[in-house]
């Protein structure tokens, strides 16, 4: 080896990973499976608030990755599985031993609906990552779904004892939340929001009230954030659809006569 051969230094990049926000995306996962083992020992009520604590981890991980410039392949396919375990297995199995079991293989497979629905939810979005387009989520985030779910235990449980009845709104509402992650439906989230622009006055305002709300009652008002969640999504998607119908039917109606014939007779 000669003199110039051993001066030349090493071009290979450095390998590693992001310590902060992959430590905070395991926190997450960590969340999901206290979840999933109290769910299995009967736990709901505490299953259903490390799933809340799960999401916010979910969103410190991005948050802090992008404030610190510190996103990276790895870290996007950990917080894939993340999200999977913590918001797909776990709300899964915290509904079938919570109210889905007395329906039999019909509540097994609601079940394993939302699980299968969350790995295609993400699947798509890991695919869509990168390319240019609306801010917005196609579908309904897996995070927001399985908040959803635990809203409803937590609301459960601030008036009543016990399991519940069964009775079908838990394999309907399992079902419903499935369906819209893997729809084409348009469902808005934090990441629309960018924290390093200023924004009008009543972003504010409505912090310190969602925070007012947070303190005065938790368990009713994430029950009531996340049922709006779902219903405003619902809300407005229907009204896109029946404003593209009107334009369309107002397109179609400003052709001329002598348009339709013109096309009549090309055809």
């Amino acid at each position: 080896m000669t003199a110039q051969e051993t001066c030349i230094p090493d071009k290979k990049p450095r390998k590693g990973v992001y310590l902060l926000p992959n430590s905070l995306t395991l926190c997450g996962m960590f969340s999901g499976f206290f979840a999933i083992m109290s769910a299995i020992n009967g736990n709901f009520i505490y299953a259903a608030w490390a799933i809340v604590i799960a999401n916010i981890f979910d969103g410190l991980d991005g948050w802090v990755a992008r404030l610190t410039n510190t996103s990276s392949r790895f870290g996007i396919e950990l917080d894939s599985l993340s999200d999977l375990v913590a918001f797909g297995v776990a709300p899964s199995i915290m509904m079938y031993k919570w109210a889905l079991g007395p329906f039999g293989r019909f509540g097994w497979a609601a079940a394993f609906l939302f699980v299968a629905c969350g790995a295609l939810r993400l699947a798509r979005f890991n695919v869509q990552t990168g390319t240019p387009g609306s801010k917005s989520f196609k579908g309904m985030p897996i995070p927001g779904a399985a908040t959803i779910l635990s809203s409803i235990i937590i609301f459960y449980y601030e008036f009543w004892e016990g399991l519940p009845p069964k009775h079908v709104f838990f394999p309907a509402i399992t079902i419903v939340l499935s369906l819209l992650m893997v729809s084409t439906l348009k469902y808005h989230g934090l990441k629309e929001l960018d924290f390093r622009e200023k924004k009008p006055f009543r972003f504010l305002v409505i912090f310190v009230l969602i925070l007012f709300a947070l303190l005065v009652h938790p368990p009713t008002a994430i029950f009531i954030f996340a049922m709006s969640y779902l219903i405003w999504g619902i809300v407005e998607n229907t009204n896109i659809l029946i404003r593209r119908r009107r334009m369309k039917m107002s397109a179609q109606s400003e052709i001329t006569p002598e348009q339709q014939d013109n096309t009549h007779e090309n055809h």
